[in-house]
Parts: C-alpha cells; structure tokens; sequence
C-alpha cells in the first residue's frame, strides 16, 4: 500500500473514535449542564473530570489527525 493511501485510511479511521468522543463529551456536558444541581458533589465531581479527560483525547485525536494532514502535504 502507498504511504498516502496508508495515511488516508488512518485519517478516515480516527473519524470513528473522534465522533464516538465528540458525542459522549457533548451528552456529559449536556447532563451536567441540566443535573449538577440535583446531582451529589462526588457524581458532579466525576463527570468533571470525565469531561475533562474526553475533552483531551479530543484535541489529541485532532493534533494526530492535523500531523497526517502534514504529513499527506509532503507526500
């Protein structure tokens, strides 16, 4: 396989963990949102910090999806 085809089915491969974090962040923000007045401190606390660490692999996903785009330039 050449190396652009490589780097193209990688790029198309991170749209599926991308997507699947994108809508698990977006569902922890809106139950947050709608819950952390009814919700205990500790459950409040950990869907923080859930936030938190699937917002992260967000923009790590996006920064490796960003280097294949380089990288797909130069070939």
């Amino acid at each position: 396989m050449a190396r652009v085809d490589r780097i193209k089915e990688e790029i198309g491969w991170l749209k599926v963990p991308f997507g699947l974090l994108a809508v698990v962040d977006a569902s922890l923000l809106g139950w947050l949102a709608q819950s952390y007045a009814k919700a205990s401190p500790v459950l409040a606390a950990a869907a923080t910090v859930a936030v938190i660490v699937v917002s992260n692999g967000i923009f790590q996903l996006n920064r490796i999806a960003y280097r294949l785009f380089d990288d797909l330039e130069e070939s």
